[in-house]
Parts: structure tokens; C-alpha cells; sequence
């Protein structure tokens, strides 16, 4: 008998978290009075100085309703009708957003297999065999997760060695950095580091996930790719009337490190839930822990079993790998709950 409450948490998706508090007070901050539209808004020009405080000088930040439209609006500025985005077959862009850059931008998405999610300068050189053949499409863009789909990080030195192959290539990096502040919670550094500072010419920075109610950012990093921008946003259908709304949210994050806060929390519970789970029998880790995001394999029985009161995603059926991910708003006593639970339902199935 599991000892828990019908899904008293979801270790599905951070996307499934609240909204943290300071971000909710951000929001009511904004709704007061009129405002002009469209960013011409004293909250989306504080929310500009938070991200050149973050990012750099140069940087400019677009506020968006979500990171698909982030990173088609972003890759769109860079793309030419025949150009191609070299990214790791996990790649968000490619298995989760439905074909978006494809079928938006014209582009085609080359996926190189990974082990955890990350590539290499390796794994790219192979692919650059054809620039300059009509009868192919040209690489332009190599775009990376941060984190991966996996839960791994790259490192700083990791990110600045594709930059630098990709720029001696005439081609540009690009962050899908929906979980970036995870990243850098875990690696204990800045978010320039691994950005501004390792070469990566634009990104989306990812707010929902870290306790946003909906804002994500398209961020650029190159001044000269700045000009299309605005238009590019307006024709991908995420340019906000009342932007303050979504500025202001981003701008909570970037205040007083509460994206680290959040993010370091996160990471902490996956930490705590790996740990209670490796000495389990017939339980393993598919990719180390590296941010809020755990992969373990379990016993095929006990999978079945835990989804009767957890919500949590398959990852490899043939495997019986499923993912659990911790949000901002995940407890000790949520982990532990569940810990107690797993160590019940895995003891049961395999006997021991």
C-alpha cells in the first residue's frame, strides 16, 4: 500500500511548479494604471538593464510567451531559406516543438546521435563536408540545450570550443537555454559565463521553467543581428500588447539572483532524490545529475505502479528509464515522500 495521497506532487515537468511568490508581486507591482503597449514601458526597460546587468552591455532581450517562439524567432535571424541547424538528436527544437524551425523558418534540423545530450566540435566537423555544395543545405547555425534534454551541463570551456570551430566556420551558435539558470546554479557560475563570455551568439532564456507564471526571452548577444528582431517577433506571433506583464516577470528572476535561488533549489531536490534511491536493487542512473532532472531506470513493475500516484514521464520504455524532474516549489518533504514511496513500490517488485 503506497503511503501517499493521490499525485501530491508532480515530478513530471518544472513546468508543471506555481508561480514563486516574488514573481506573482512583480505582477501585481505592474497593474497599476495605464501603461503604453508593445514595450514602451518603464517595466520593460528596467527588464533591458537587468539583462545587459546579466548578459552584457550589448546584449538585447525580447520578452516572449514561450521558448519555442524564442528560439524560431531567434534561429530565424540568423537562417537563409537553404541553410540547415546542425543540433543533437534530443534537441528540443527537434523532438518537441513540432517541427516549428522546419516548418516556419524553411530550415532544415541535421541531428547528431549523443550519448548525454551534448555534442562536441567532433561531432560537428563531419557535417561541414558539404558547405558549398549546391546540393545540399548549408550548415548555419549549431544550437545546443543548456541544459540538454538529458539534465547534463556544459561547461564554459565546453560552450567557447564550439563557438570558436563554429565561428571559424562562418556559422553561429545558438543557446536553447531554457533551463541556462539550472545550468549555472550547478556549475556555480555567472550566466554571462556561459553565454556572453564563451562566444554564444544568441539564446532563449528560459523563465517559466525557474518560476515564471509564462515569460521567456529571446536574447541577443551579436548587436549586428539586433535589426530583424522586432520584426521577426511581430510576424512570429509573440510580441505582447501588454508587455509589462511579461517584463516585469523576468525582471523578478534577474533580481537579487532569485533565478539562482530557484534554480540552486531545484537542482538540490533532484541531488536528494538521486541519493535516496542508489543503493536501491535494480535501480540505476542513465545520465549523472547534473541540474533538476533524474533518470533512472527502475523495474518494469514498479514504474506502472508509482504512475498510479506520481505523474512523471517515460523516458525509455525498452529501458523502463523515466525522468523525474524538481521544481523551485519542490519540498524535502515532497522528495521524501516520494523516496518512501519508490523504496516501497521497488522493494515489492523485486522481491527484496
Amino acid at each position: 500500500m503506497l503511503t501517499s495521497t493521490p499525485f501530491p506532487k508532480s515530478f513530471a515537468s518544472d513546468n508543471h511548479s506555481g508561480v514563486h511568490p516574488a514573481v506573482l508581486a512583480a505582477i501585481l507591482e505592474a497593474n497599476t494604471g495605464d501603461a503604453p503597449a508593445y514595450g514602451g514601458d518603464a517595466w520593460t526597460t528596467a527588464m533591458q538593464d537587468a539583462f545587459r546587468a546579466e548578459f552584457g552591455a550589448h546584449a538585447t532581450a525580447y520578452p516572449m510567451f514561450n521558448g519555442t517562439g524564442a528560439n524560431v524567432v531567434g534561429l530565424g535571424l540568423v537562417l537563409r531559406a537553404y541553410d540547415a541547424v546542425l543540433c543533437p538528436a534530443t534537441a528540443h527544437i527537434h523532438t518537441n516543438e513540432c517541427g516549428a524551425a522546419e516548418r516556419l523558418l524553411g530550415a532544415k534540423l541535421v541531428t547528431l546521435p549523443t550519448g548525454d545530450g551534448k555534442i562536441s566540435v567532433d561531432d560537428v566537423r563531419g557535417q561541414l563536408s558539404v558547405l558549398g555544395d549546391e546540393h545540399h543545405s548549408q550548415p548555419r547555425v549549431i544550437s545546443i540545450s543548456q541544459v540538454t534534454e538529458c539534465g547534463t551541463c556544459y561547461t564554459a570551456d565546453e560552450i567557447a570550443e564550439l563557438a570558436e570551430f563554429a565561428h571559424a566556420h562562418g556559422l553561429f551558435l545558438h543557446m536553447d537555454g531554457a533551463r541556462l539558470a539550472n545550468a549555472a546554479a550547478e556549475l556555480g557560475c555567472s550566466l554571462r559565463s556561459l553565454t556572453t563570455d564563451a562566444g554564444v551568439d544568441l539564446l532563449s532564456f528560459g523563465g517559466t521553467k525557474n518560476g515564471a507564471m509564462g515569460a521567456e526571452a529571446l536574447v541577443i548577444l551579436r548587436p549586428e543581428l539586433d535589426a530583424p528582431a522586432l520584426f521577426l517577433r511581430k510576424q512570429g506571433m509573440q510580441l505582447a500588447s501588454k508587455m509589462r506583464f511579461v517584463s516585469a516577470q523576468l525582471t523578478a528572476l534577474l533580481t537579487d539572483d532569485l533565478w539562482r535561488e530557484n534554480a540552486a533549489h531545484a537542482n538540490a531536490m533532484a541531488h536528494r532524490l538521486a541519493d535516496g534511491i542508489a543503493d536501491l536493487p535494480g535501480v540505476s542512473l542513465r545520465y549523472p545529475v547534473q541540474s533538476n532532472a533524474v533518470f533512472p531506470a527502475l523495474p518494469e513493475k514498479a514504474v506502472a505502479e508509482l504512475q498510479q500516484r506520481y505523474l512523471f514521464h517515460v523516458w525509455d520504455a525498452a529501458e523502463n528509464v523515466v525522468r523525474w524532474v524538481t521544481a523551485f516549489d519542490t519540498t524535502p518533504e515532497h522528495v521524501d515522500t516520494f523516496l518512501a514511496d519508490i523504496r516501497l513500490v521497488v522493494q515489492e517488485t523485486t522481491g527484496s
